[in-house]
Parts: structure tokens; sequence; C-alpha cells
């Protein structure tokens, strides 16, 4: 008897993967978010840099890292989820460690003289009287680098979600994807203390280089946790029963599907949907996450050590994403509402939050604290929106097209991405220059309230768009 209920008992193994999923994205998060934290205070008095040649960078990133996502994702159908998701993290951290020789780069080319060694080239750079070198070696270097973290960083989603689709029935994708999704949030919440203090404590290139180590420290750990839940010893057959209790859930992964081509994809309204809703909302996640610490410097005058307790407040708000994750399975266990219903209708409350953006300009003329608190609740809104649209692809396509189609919709997100990251560079420069004034704010904070405005319409905008595509839940079935 007690063999049987210990055998019959199911196990719980699916917790794991999803525990490695979420580190990797708080890897992801952290080598991401290095530059932003740094540039301000660090690189960008070092090399020259305007809000235009950060700008720059972080457009050609999200534009690379959108041409990436479009075939990382039949990359990783096509490789497989687990060596799949090494060569993703192996590769992303590469080039998060390669950061760090930028300035010794710089330096070199410059001068034509090579100092290995971080202080010397710092003093090299100084000797060089065209400032105008200076900057246009170091952006190209750091597009470079940037296009490194891309390629690898496009393979983290695709990779995660086929994961999180493997291990676990469709009612409870998007609480396991927002539990992992978390890890971007955690990734940019304990980023500011980390990567601020070594930067200010032993450079900046130290701050890329340790944190850029850990994503290699997770690949062993990859390495030997996971195999398909089918062929896993630690998934048990009740707990096997329960993954694939989907009534078009089998070990094959795709209802007997057939993979769908590249250009297969293309046909269906579900994947625009998702695309379009990726590419209205993505960039604005970014923007917040790119560009909050200049935010904090040019508007409030912290730099520094000092953003450290604002940025890491704005980001422990955000966790108040993880209701993103039980809201639709309240909407279709309790209302007894369709998978896609239950996410749109979760979606549409989520896309109202971000609205309080507007109010973040102007509360601000009292304390800082006011817009760090409605653009935390803003990005909470958008991380619960996230893990719910990402769940949208495995409702509507089999699994053996998930990774596909959740890259052709980072790609969608990328794209837009480097418009809302090189028109806010671009705006914030001529608003300073030209002491553009809109609706009583003068400079860059005017700027930075056009901006807001955008985001925090972009989720209804998204929605909308989205329901008009696909108004009802409809399974792409292909035979």
């Amino acid at each position: 008897m007690t063999t049987l209920t210990q055998t019959s008992k199911m196990t719980n193994y699916r917790w794991v993967i999803c525990a490695l999923l979420f580190f990797a994205t708080t890897i992801n998060y952290l080598d991401r978010q290095v530059l932003s934290l740094t540039w301000p205070s660090f690189i960008g008095p070092e090399f020259g840099w305007t809000n235009d040649h950060y700008g720059t960078i972080t457009s050609w990133f999200s534009l690379l890292y959108a041409a990436c996502m479009l075939f990382a994702g039949r990359f990783v159908d096509w490789l497989d989820t687990k060596k799949g998701f090494l060569w993703a993290i192996g590769i992303w951290s590469f080039g998060a460690c390669l950061h760090a020789f930028c300035g010794i780069a710089t330096a070199g080319i410059a001068t034509g003289t090579w100092v290995f060694e971080f202080e010397g080239a710092k003093n090299l750079i100084q000797t060089v009287g065209d400032s105008g070198k200076i900057i246009n070696i170091s952006v190209m270097l750091f597009i470079s680098c940037r296009f490194i973290l891309a390629l690898g960083e496009a393979g983290n989603f695709p990779a995660a979600i086929k994961a999180t689709a493997e291990y676990n029935p469709k009612r409870a994708r998007a609480f396991s994807t927002s539990i992992f999704n978390s890890g971007a949030t955690i990734g940019a919440m304990i980023a500011p203390a980390c990567v601020l203090y070594i930067a200010d404590a032993f450079g900046w290139e130290a701050a890329f280089l340790l944190i850029g180590l850990l994503g290699f420290v997770w690949m062993g750990f990859w390495v030997f946790l996971y195999k398909k839940p089918e062929q896993h010893p630690r998934v048990n057959k009740a707990e096997l029963a329960y993954i694939h209790s989907d009534k078009d859930s089998t070990p094959s992964g795709g209802d007997g599907s057939r993979k769908l081509t590249f250009i297969e994809c293309f046909k269906f309204k579900q994947t625009w949907a998702f695309a379009f809703g990726k590419f209205m909302t993505d960039g604005v996640w970014w923007f917040y996450l790119f560009w909050m610490p200049k935010y904090l410097k040019s508007v409030f005058g912290l730099e520094g050590t000092a953003q450290v307790l604002p940025l890491t407040v704005l980001y422990t708000i955000v966790m108040l994403s993880l209701i993103g994750g039980w809201l639709p399975s309240y909407f279709i266990d309790r209302k007894r509402l369709d998978p896609y219903a239950g996410r749109m209708r979760s979606m549409l409350i989520f896309a109202f939050f971000p609205l309080l953006a507007l109010f973040a300009q102007p509360l601000g003329a009292y304390s800082y604290w006011l817009p760090v608190a409605l653009i935390g609740i803003a990005c909470a809104a958008h991380q619960a929106w996230s893990a719910n649209i990402f769940s949208t692809v495995g409702d509507m396509f089999p699994k053996t097209a998930i990774a596909t189609i959740t890259g052709i919709g980072g790609m969608a997100g990328g794209v837009g991405s480097f418009i809302i990251q090189k028109g806010a560079g671009q705006l914030f420069d001529f608003a300073g220059a030209a002491k553009m004034r809109f609706l009583g704010f003068e400079g860059e904070p005017a700027g930075y309230f056009i901006v807001f405005i955008i985001c925090a319409v972009a989720y209804l905008v998204g929605w909308c768009v989205m329901k008009a595509l696909v108004p009802r839940y409809k399974p792409i079935v292909v035979r």
C-alpha cells in the first residue's frame, strides 16, 4: 500500500524547470541592464556620448534583436529546447563580457597604441584631441557587442516558452510564464545595486565581466537538469498525465501536427495579432528599462549609487505582475472562459494601468518618488500583459511551432523598440538644446512627458487590434 501511494503521488519536477527558466531570464535582464545603468555616470562621460549616441546604440540593439528573434525561434524549434537554450545563453554571455573591452579597443584603434589594461586605456583616450573620433569608434564597438548580445538573448524567450509548453498544460502555462517572466523584473530590480556598486568600486568594465559570467554558471545546471518530461526519470506517470491533460497535448507535442514552414506561419491572423501586440508594447518596457537611469539623472539630478534605492523600489513594485498569471486562471477555471478569452479579458484589464504614466511627469514636481511608483505600476502591468500575450501562442499553435511564432512576435517587438529608442534619444537632445516646451514642461522633461504619453496608450491600441484580428478562440491545427 505504501509503495502504491508513493508511486501514484504526482511529482512536481515542472517547477524545477520553471526555476531554471526564471534564473535564465534574470541573468538575461541583468546583462541587458549593465549598459543603461553605467552609461550616464561612467561610460558616457568617458567617451563623450550624448542622448542620441546612447539612443543609437540601444535602437540598434533593438533592431538587431528583432532580426535575430525572427530566426531564433526557428533555430530553437530546429535544434530543440535543450541545445537551443545552451547556444543562446552561451552566445549572449560571451557578448556581455565583451563589452568590458570596448575601452581598450577604442584606445587602440584611435591611437594605434594598444594598452591591455583598463585604466591605461582610459588615460590613452584622454590624449586623443579628436573627440568625434573617440565617439564614433566607441559607439561602433558597443553596437558590435550589442549585436552578439542580441544574437544570444533572442533565443531566451522562444526557448523558455517552448520549455513551458513542454512541461505544462495550457491552463497552467500563463502562471508558469508569469513566474519565469518575473525574472525580468528581478533582474532589473537587483541590477542597480549589483551593477552600480561594482562599477563604482572596480570600474564599469568589471560590471560587464562579473554579470556576464553568470550565464556560464547557469549552463552547467541546464545540462544536468533538463530533459523532455517523457524522458526525465524525475517526472512520474502522474505528473506526465497532468502535463498532457489537454485534449491536444501529446508526448509528441503537436496534436499529430506536422511542422509549419516559416512562410506558412505568416498566413495566420493569429500570428499577426501576436506580432502587433508585441510591436506596440515591447518598446515601452525597453524604454523604461533603458532610460529610467538617465531620466532620474536628467530630471531629478540623481546619478550613480544615488539611483539604487529608487530603481530598486520601482522594480520591486513590478513584482505585482505575478497576478498576471493568476487572473486568467480565474477567468478560465471559475468563469469557464476558453483560454484565449480568459487571457484577452485579463490583458484588457492590464492595459488600463499603464495610463498612470500620464501623471508621472506632472506629479514629479512634488517628489521623484511619485513617478517612480507610477512607472513601477505601469511596468508591472506590462509584465502581466507580457506573460499572457506569450501564452496566447501556446493556446493557438501546436507545440512544434511555438518557438517560431514567439520569435516572429519578438522580431515585431524589437522593431517597435528600435523606433522608440532612437526617437527618444533624438527627442531628448533636441528638447534640451531647443528648450522645447510641452504642456508646461521645458527641455528634456518635456521630451520625457511626450514619450510617457505614447507609452501610456500603447497597450489599449495593441489590445484593440489583436481583438479585431482574432475575436474568438481558434486554435491552429495542421495535418
